[in-house]
């Protein structure tokens, strides 16, 4: 006999996934859409516009030639702004754009992806609140914040805080907001010790409750990051993300364990 929490555990993380993947393309879609355009090219072209810091061009590539020839906005999204952000973080990672590059890239991506947060259909509410934000000393939040737009167009109440948000003002949010999952975000490797730092001053002050969700590019260092941080689940895309989070908010936080994508360790 299925006991009530496990139904509404079992609920929750359906109703989430169905939600998310509603809005993506089905794989006949993508085929077809491959067979109409290069996806591939269209994000060479739109990191080409953003290092000339052509905003305007960037759009335009974005709304007319993926989304007005079929793309799906989620689609694009995932396969044209985060790659073309990830191309943009090696370059400077490789010193072969500045920091002023980096951030005006970064800030032409930011005005697309409100721009298809627009025209991205939106699931009904599930009536759970998931806060969201990168660590204190990490800047990058771009990932954060495309991962933030997909929960809230999955049916989540998301509160994204941004960049660099300080460990004495998210714990009083979360005392204040009294968040079902809180989701912190990482990007730069020198910011693990950070985001360590963080979980641990959550757990200190709020105990197992609520659940505490971790990703971003630094916690690909680790073999396991949910583990190896504290915490109770690792995103390692925005693919796997709702279904994680549909798992953490419907479980009693007693009963939470650290759950990894693809596995329980």
């Amino acid at each position: 006999m299925i006991s009530e929490g496990a139904a509404l555990e079992r609920e929750v993380s359906q109703n989430s996934d169905q939600a998310f993947r509603s809005s993506l393309p089905r794989a006949s879609t993508v085929q077809h859409l491959e067979g109409l355009m290069d996806l591939d090219d269209l994000c060479a072209r739109f990191v080409q516009a953003q290092l000339a810091g052509d905003r305007r061009e960037a759009l335009r590539l974005v709304m007319e030639e993926g989304v007005g020839r079929g793309a799906p906005a989620s689609e694009i999204a995932l396969r044209v702004l985060q790659t073309a952000q990830r191309k943009i973080g090696e370059l400077w990672q490789d010193n072969r754009i500045s920091v002023a590059d980096e951030h005006l890239a970064t800030a032409i991506a930011q005005v697309v992806l409100a721009h298809l947060y627009r025209l991205s259909p939106a699931s009904p509410l599930l009536d759970k609140l998931v806060l969201f934000g990168c660590v204190e000393g990490e800047h990058h939040e771009f990932p954060a914040r495309l991962a933030a737009d997909v929960l809230d167009l999955a049916g989540y109440d998301v509160r994204f805080l941004g960049a660099d948000v300080p460990t004495e003002s998210l714990v009083s949010m979360i005392r204040r907001e009294r968040p079902d999952v809180v989701a912190l975000s990482a990007t730069m490797s020198f910011n693990l010790r950070s985001l360590r730092m963080t979980v641990a001053r959550l757990r200190s002050d709020f105990g197992e409750a609520p659940p505490i969700l971790v990703g971003g590019a630094a916690c690909d260092m680790l073999a396991d990051p949910a583990q190896e941080l504290g915490a109770d689940g690792f995103a390692r895309d925005t693919h796997d993300l709702v279904g994680i989070v549909g798992r953490l908010v419907s479980r009693p936080a007693p009963l939470a364990g650290r759950e990894v994508l693809g596995g329980i360790p």
